[in-house]
């Protein structure tokens, strides 16, 4: 049967048959059709392949008949269910509702005795694992979510929050505060090795603990430099006494834009009391559960995989000293953050 083939369906057909990923009998068959669209006879097509008359012919022809959905496997009968729709309808309720007391999680044992028990059909854990795969069922898996916070003015205040870092006002220093707590000090009992060809780091399981620190960080989103203050207390006395020292050291002849999130020491009436007495501070409040969208976040992301994740800190001091180094070494090379986002609801793919 002639094959023709209009523009999209050919680079669908390349891109299969070039693919790396795609199942080698895909491949096959795209380059089946691409070779039959050239006019080339079946006999020429197989002997390039190396596969017989039969198989071109029949891919050749269930494409001409019908198209891309032609080139799939045709469903198989296979073996009758064991188990009819009640049993399976069983599974499903059970794997969909809440687990028998203590339990917090569903395992396969748990389901099909509950299944034996309402429908009065014995099944084996094996075969309920089955027919919870063959309906993509996973009661075992959980993802945790957050429920946002039901606030009115969501949107506003992340557009906002994005307009100030895509259009910064003129001749005003943006700020992005936060704190990032309780950072541990741990040294591993024994050293790690290095990573080998063929073979990972190691690093050592067992650890001790040499207490924690705490750090305040204003990152100026303008020039992506960085001010970190080593803290004892997270409170509000504490964040006004940075935010007292950031005020003497601006110009005090330029307006300071700064984003917070709804940390308690953040909202506390102490700190509000200051804001409210130093009229060139404009906050900018991150909506609930949004604290992604304060940048100086990207600084803590930065600092926890390149210093601390697989750090060893033998003591609180080394944690401080090499995070105050981190910090210099930042600003060195430091450049603005790329922030693309513009506040506006992402559209699903």
């Amino acid at each position: 049967m002639a094959v023709k083939l209009e523009e999209p369906v050919r680079q669908v057909l390349v891109r299969v048959a070039v693919s790396l990923k795609a199942q080698v009998r895909q491949v096959l068959r795209a380059r089946i059709v691409l070779a039959a669209a050239q006019g080339d006879a079946n006999g020429a097509i197989a002997r390039e392949l190396a596969v017989s008359v039969n198989t071109v012919r029949k891919w050749r022809g269930r494409f001409a008949a019908e198209g891309m959905s032609g080139l799939k496997d045709a469903k198989r009968s296979g073996r009758p269910r064991g188990y009819g729709p009640r049993v399976r309808l069983a599974i499903v309720a059970a794997a969909t509702s809440a687990p028998p007391y203590p339990e917090s999680t569903w395992s396969h044992r748990t389901i099909a005795e509950q299944v034996a028990g309402t429908v009065f059909a014995a099944i084996s854990a094996s075969q309920v694992g089955r027919i919870l795969a063959d309906l993509d069922l996973k009661p075992h898996r959980v993802r945790g979510w957050l429920t946002r916070r039901d606030t009115p003015d969501f949107w506003e205040r992340a557009a906002d929050i994005c307009e100030l870092y895509l259009s910064p006002p003129d001749d005003a220093v943006v700020l992005s505060i936060d704190e990032k707590t309780a950072i541990a000090a741990r040294s591993r009992r024994h050293p790690g090795k290095p990573a080998a060809p063929g073979k990972p780091a190691l690093e050592e399981f067992e650890y001790r603990r040499h207490g924690t620190a705490s750090l305040v960080a204003a990152l100026d989103v303008n020039s992506g430099e960085v001010l970190t203050e080593t803290i004892v207390r997270n409170d509000a006395v504490t964040f006004t006494a940075f935010l007292d020292h950031l005020d003497k050291v601006i110009d005090p002849g330029r307006e300071i834009h700064v984003v917070l999130d709804n940390g308690s020491s953040h909202t506390a009436k102490h700190t509000k009391k200051w804001l409210a007495e130093h009229p060139r501070w404009h906050v900018h409040w991150t909506p609930p559960h949004a604290s992604w969208l304060n940048q100086v976040e990207l600084f803590f992301s930065a600092l926890t995989r390149r210093v601390l994740r697989h750090g060893d800190f033998p003591s609180r001091d080394d944690l401080i000293d090499k995070l105050e180094s981190y910090a210099i070494n930042h600003n060195v090379t430091a450049k603005p953050y790329r922030w693309t986002y513009d506040g506006t609801p992402l559209k699903a793919a």
